[in-house]
């Protein structure tokens, strides 16, 4: 009798590389609900904690990024990597996988070379419009590339690229006919025009200023704020401002209610991470991007000019938004005719059903590779 189908999902770190991981995942699991899943991802970061919780098995390996500034902590790199190279190896041979799916973060790299080394399939899932190093390098032996933005050929040989988009959690985007329903969870009016300021569940310190500096302004002309300010800011900004500083301002540490926010709001400020602009394709509503200056080789920039390019969105510096963000959000919501270019523009880049397509290409590889008798047992 032929054994069920066997894959290893690897990566992880932030929301945007586990949230996806978990929908192909559960994808998976709906086309044959007997296939093994293991996931694999690095030691003391949080999708050892959210895999568990979404059902799934789950290794850590023992590795780390480059910590800048600490050349002590940079020290131990080498082992890690040879420690972690050495279980990914032993997995690969315990688990027998048809397929591997990896979908960045420190824990791909060394699974998908073991992938590579033990001739297993692999396919990657780049969510991002610039490949980071080590996908550019595993790329060329990859039996597919999923990517999420066009050119991507300039990274990856063009022949094995699948134009899949990234997946998102089905309820955060699932906000048709809600806009009262989330205008009135939020205490806010549905009939004023609301700004939603999100920058992820650790959030982003430039919003955050940007937001405090000219709640006056907002105030002044009626414009309605759902601040969703991050656990790290939540707290200072409280003490500084108030929890209840004016009735338009509703200032939060973490949205639960995602999709509730999205439909209450009329305009979206965010950091421009791919998981997060392939939710505000779907969402449709007018968006201004602040790229995070913080992440490898300035990808959330070139996230967002991808954007930009298509006329789907504005994109303001980090460096310039304490002054300028505020300003440009208001003029933006007085120019319907720009909102609805905006919105529309974004939309048409929306792909949905993303985990599907790249679930249906996993199970391909794993009758390829696997269920062809190469590695059955």
């Amino acid at each position: 009798m032929k054994r069920a189908t066997r894959i290893i999902i690897s990566g992880g770190g932030t929301g945007g590389h586990i949230f996806p991981a978990i929908s192909i995942a559960n994808a998976l699991k709906r086309m044959e609900p007997g296939c093994e899943i293991l996931f694999v991802g690095a030691t003391g970061r949080m999708e050892m904690e959210k895999v568990p919780a979404a059902g799934y098995k789950i290794i850590g390996l023992n590795i780390s990024g480059i910590q800048r500034g600490s050349i002590a902590k940079n020290l131990s790199l080498p082992f890690k990597l040879l420690g972690s190279m050495r279980k990914a190896l032993q997995l690969i041979a315990d688990f027998k996988p048809d397929v591997v799916v990896g979908v960045g973060g420190y824990a791909s790299g060394p699974i998908l070379f073991a992938a590579s080394l033990k001739n297993v399939p692999y396919l990657i899932q780049e969510q991002n419009s610039y490949a980071g190093i080590t996908n550019k390098w595993l790329g060329k032996k990859a039996a597919k590339i999923c990517v999420a933005f066009d050119d991507m050929d300039q990274f990856f040989p063009t022949g094995n690229i699948l134009k899949t988009g990234n997946p998102v959690r089905k309820d955060v985007v699932d906000i048709v006919q809600k806009h009262h329903a989330g205008a009135e969870l939020l205490k806010l009016d549905p009939l004023k025009k609301t700004i939603l300021v999100t920058g992820g569940s650790l959030g982003a310190g430039t919003l955050n200023k940007s937001i405090e500096k000219h709640l006056q302004e907002l105030i002044d002309v009626d414009v309605q704020v759902i601040w969703q300010t991050g656990k790290f800011y939540y707290k200072g900004i409280v003490e500084r401002v108030g929890l209840d500083f004016h009735p338009n301002i509703r200032i939060l540490e973490f949205l639960n209610k995602m999709d509730m926010a999205y439909a209450a709001a009329d305009l979206i400020i965010s950091r421009a991470g791919a998981g997060t602009i392939a939710e505000l394709c779907l969402i449709k509503k007018p968006v201004i991007l602040v790229p995070s200056p913080n992440v490898a080789e300035d990808h959330q920039t070139k996230n967002a000019m991808a954007l930009v390019k298509q006329n789907a969105a504005l994109l303001i510096a980090d460096r310039s938004a304490e002054d300028t963000l505020v300003r440009e959000a208001l003029s933006l919501l007085e120019d319907k005719e720009r909102s609805k270019m905006f919105s529309e523009n974004i939309g048409k880049m929306a792909l949905p059903d993303s985990d599907n397509i790249i679930a249906e290409e996993v199970m391909i590889l794993a009758r390829k590779g696997g269920h062809d008798g190469v590695r059955n047992d």
